[in-house]
């Protein structure tokens, strides 16, 4: 019982900070896609982000505020 007992307790300790790396990466994945979107779209108005590491980080951990601090940033200093 106790060897059960001490599983359980280590299978949490391990699984709860795989959860957070998981769900970052899945924030950046769809960062990367809302990136990619918007620069398909703004690509047809001559509006374009670029698509790297740092801004898909952003986005995938900020969401939708990440998204438009980068569209200031791209509107304010033209650089991003």
């Amino acid at each position: 019982m106790a060897g059960f007992i001490l599983v359980l307790v280590f299978a949490r300790l391990f699984l709860k900070p795989l959860k957070v790396v998981m769900k970052l990466v899945l924030n950046t994945v769809l960062g990367a896609l809302v990136l990619l979107l918007a620069n398909w779209i703004g690509g047809l108005f001559g509006f374009r982000i670029a698509f790297n590491v740092y801004t898909s980080f952003i986005v995938g951990v900020l969401g939708i505020p990440g998204f438009i601090l980068l569209v200031i940033l791209k509107l304010l200093f033209g650089t991003v």
